[in-house]
């Protein structure tokens, strides 16, 4: 698998990134095994979990796995903190306290001494900024944390966290953002993804095939074994199962039967290759569904399937964007 970089920065990762959301949930131990040796049997390097995925579990499957089926330092291994994990003073948010607090709780359960990518996992607007960046620089000199990022900010937030860590002298450089993109998703062209160019930050698309709807699956019916059937998951899901979303999936499949591909491949590919993106993170339900998304190592889209898809799947814009 390609090796991109991560922004501006010397680390190195897999132009995929494997999500780990549902591991020790809906996914078991035995399964999320299979998925990480499949992934790194393909190249892959980039892991990504958080403190919050199904209350720890996903981090403690990741921990036990490590070592014991892919040696640590074949894998890049990001994960978050800022989400509220239970009540109490550090319970959760970005407070310098809690920050740290979650980071040694995610280092005890991944059985690691310190994690690759550490990321803010959403903004707290009632922690003043130099606090919480303050956390990420002292994880960073602890060497706790190698790299630092951010997830799910807008553009404002982003540019002004990276310039602050541009202008404080030693202050650790964000590398990464992590948010929503895909062809159901563009909304991040507006502000986030010219930010993150600006300040040499690297994109990595969550929800990469439109939460499952870019697949195909839902077109006609709603699958019994899908997210969208689940009461959990069914709202996420249906956020993008509207008529704009219909007339994408058709011409994404139209796309995929031309290349003699699927869907998912056409999709994957389609947001692997955007500006500014070093990988799209990709959750499974097994083994199978992984390897679907593994192949798409092998597509690049010709310029008029991508030119088609950017056409049906355009956003509008205005003032003050279109100015640029």
């Amino acid at each position: 698998m390609e090796q991109r970089h991560l922004g501006r920065s010397g680390l190195r990762v897999s132009r995929m990134g494997l999500g780990t959301m549902t591991w020790g949930g809906d996914t078991d131990a035995e399964t999320a095994a299979a998925q990480l040796a499949a992934f790194t049997e393909a190249g892959g390097t980039l892991v990504d979990t958080a403190d919050v995925y199904t209350g720890g579990e996903s981090e403690q499957v990741l921990g036990e796995l490590l070592d014991d089926l892919v040696p640590r330092d074949d894998v890049v291994l990001a994960t978050k903190a800022v989400a509220r994990r239970h009540d109490g003073p550090f319970g959760g948010g970005a407070s310098r306290g809690a920050l740290l607090r979650a980071l040694e709780g995610s280092l005890t359960r991944l059985d690691t001494d310190h994690v690759d990518l550490w990321q803010l996992h959403a903004w707290d607007d009632q922690v003043p900024l130099e606090e919480t960046l303050s956390a990420v620089d002292a994880a960073v000199r602890s060497g706790k944390v190698r790299y630092a990022g951010i997830s799910n900010y807008c553009g404002w937030q982003t540019a002004t966290a990276a310039t602050r860590q541009a202008i404080v002298p030693g202050a650790a450089p964000l590398v990464s953002t992590q948010v929503e993109y895909s062809l159901l998703e563009r909304s991040v062209e507006r502000e986030v993804v010219p930010a993150a160019a600006h300040h040499g930050i690297g994109l990595l698309p969550w929800a990469p095939l439109g939460r499952g709807v870019l697949t195909g699956k839902y077109r006609t019916s709603t699958p019994p074994d899908s997210r969208g059937a689940s009461a959990q998951y069914a709202p996420y899901v249906d956020q993008h199962r509207t008529d704009r979303a219909a007339r994408i999936v058709q011409a994404v499949a139209t796309a995929a039967e031309g290349l003699g591909t699927s869907p998912l491949v056409v999709a994957l590919a389609w947001v692997r290759d955007r500006p500014g993106v070093v990988a799209p993170i990709v959750g499974a339900r097994d083994v199978a569904q992984l390897k679907g998304s593994l192949a798409a190592e092998e597509i690049v889209l010709p310029p008029a399937i991508r030119a088609a898809l950017d056409d049906v799947s355009g956003l509008e814009f205005g003032y003050p964007e279109a100015s640029r």
